[in-house]
């Protein structure tokens, strides 16, 4: 991987002046996003305190890694962690002139935040099982970091008109979203990717085209060009509420957006150059014995497990960081890979490791239901509107003691604001966070989307169904579990033969 320590390094000092600026009182909101965003960085409601958001290539996080974040949140007192829909990890509650110096000190342990928020390439998003699941087509992660390291080249290279987000799945599923991303890659049988492209969720979502089929893996870098270059040439500069790279279905039509997506990606490929040969490292760790715990997904590799844990809400506690790190420090070619619903997967675990990680995170969610997707809502982000942590919070209580058994109900998306950073409108029950007055009073809401879907072939936005108070959610959600429950079906074969019953009961709760 290419170096960009010094690189990030050299530009940083437009960042640390305003950043002192702006928590001093003497820069906007507006002016301090335009430049914090481009380091990762963004002011948190009421202007007081910040974020950063570290930048973790294919969600992979090696065990130094996770060192680091521990150290930092326990040497700054960082009240928690976050874990986001695009597999990076958020630090909040972060005091103005600690935001530069972390910034630093992420650079110089080789997590970059350049980029993580502004006009510039995101996190390269990865199946996070890839390299050890059982039937993917091949080890994609290899291409991910290849692909994330030259996007970073890019940073302050290229003028992007706004964000890009580029995707790999290994093929089994499609939980990296990567057939409605800016642009996304999907492993085949037979050793080639499939390429989509011109997708995305939030206001006016889209699925993605497909733009070549056979892409060879050691070509990926030219559909990457050709992705940037179809942005720059055609995206839209001018109207920021536009300029992603879905709108250019709308200006160009479908049959014009791919034409000119060929066309650049030919134009590259014949300008050669950008040719990789990573190298996929095979886990050559031995294990032995079964493990059948819920918690607990067995690997390719005979012998060794996968075990995952959902932090509630995505976020990430230091004593619970701290208790994991200790608990995997000499656990050989172990490391954690974030998946994009905010759970962590703990790779490459012999049966009695798995075990010990099992118990170093029993904090976590128990069940389908609870691993429900929020974003960090309204109280802390800007942008947010709806409170999405307290709603999911409120929801796993009162499910819990309502005893509603697993599977009654699915796994929940829950968004603060349209921008879908919960990924509301993929999920089979969503939520989008508002106000709307009622009796001449604003009261937070939050609308309904039912039967969204991010299974391959079967990708479907959800309906909005309309309003629900927030307040009456947890209520909404316990009456459903308990209709579902009493037929002794899930959730998913239940809603597909229930519907009607299932949009009379949201009647009673819609405004």
């Amino acid at each position: 991987m290419t170096d960009y320590k010094e690189r990030f390094a050299g530009d940083s000092e437009q960042f640390e002046q305003a950043a002192k600026a702006f928590f001093g009182g003497e820069m906007s909101k507006q002016d301090y996003k335009g430049i914090s965003g481009g380091f990762g960085s963004y002011a948190e409601k009421g202007g007081a305190s910040g974020m950063l958001r570290l930048r973790m290539t294919a969600g992979r996080v090696s065990k130094q890694r996770l060192a680091f974040l521990v150290n930092t949140m326990e040497k700054y007192q960082v009240p928690f962690a976050k874990l986001t829909t695009c597999e990076t990890i958020q630090l909040h509650r972060l005091k103005g002139e600690l935001i530069p110096q972390i910034y630093e000190e992420a650079l110089e342990a080789g997590i970059f935040c350049r980029g993580g928020g502004g006009d510039f390439p995101r996190n390269v998003m990865a199946s996070p099982l890839s390299g050890v699941q059982v039937g993917e087509a091949f080890d994609i992660m290899p291409y991910a970091q290849a692909a994330g390291d030259y996007l970073l080249g890019l940073i302050g290279q290229v003028k992007l008109p706004r964000k890009l987000k580029v995707a790999f799945s290994n093929g089994v599923g499609n939980e990296t979203h990567a057939t409605f991303r800016d642009l996304g890659f999907i492993a085949g049988a037979d050793g080639t990717f499939t390429v989509y492209s011109a997708g995305g969720l939030g206001s006016n979502p889209k699925m993605g085209l497909k733009v070549a089929e056979g892409v060879e893996p050691h070509q990926i870098l030219y559909y990457i060009k050709a992705m940037v270059d179809t942005f720059v040439a055609h995206g839209n500069y001018t109207v920021r509420s536009k300029a992603r790279t879905r709108y250019m279905q709308d200006t160009l039509g479908k049959e014009g957006y791919v034409k000119a997506y060929q066309q650049n990606a030919k134009a590259a490929l014949a300008a050669g150059g950008l040719d990789i040969e990573p190298k996929t490292v095979p886990v050559t760790k031995q294990g032995k014995g079964e493990l059948k715990e819920t918690r607990v997904v067995a690997q390719k590799q005979p012998g060794l497990f996968s075990v995952w844990y959902h932090p509630l809400g995505g976020k990430l506690e230091v004593k619970s960081l701290r208790i994991l790190a200790n608990a995997i420090q000499d656990m050989e070619d172990v490391e954690l890979r974030i998946a994009p619903d905010e759970t962590l997967y703990i790779i490459n675990c012999t049966a009695d490791e798995a075990r010990k990680v099992l118990e170093a995170t029993a904090d976590g969610a128990k069940n389908r239901f609870e691993c429900s997707v929020a974003c960090i809502g309204g109280t802390v982000c800007q942008q947010g509107i709806g409170d999405s942590q307290a709603l999911y919070a409120a929801c796993v209580e009162a499910v819990r003691q309502a005893g509603i058994a697993d599977g009654a109900l699915p796994q929940v998306h829950i968004s603060g604001c349209p921008s879908s950073c919960g990924t509301h409108q993929i999920g089979a029950i969503g939520f989008r966070g508002g106000m709307k007055p009622v009796d001449g009073v604003a009261k937070p809401i939050f609308t309904l989307h039912v039967g969204g879907s991010d299974a391959m072939g079967n990708e479907v936005f959800g309906e909005d169904w309309g309003a629900i108070l927030a307040q009456d959610i947890p209520a909404f959600l316990v009456q459903l579990g308990k209709m579902v429950q009493e037929t002794g079906e899930g959730y998913d074969a239940w809603q597909s033969n229930h519907i009607q019953e299932m949009r009379d009961l949201a009647q009673e709760y819609l405004l």
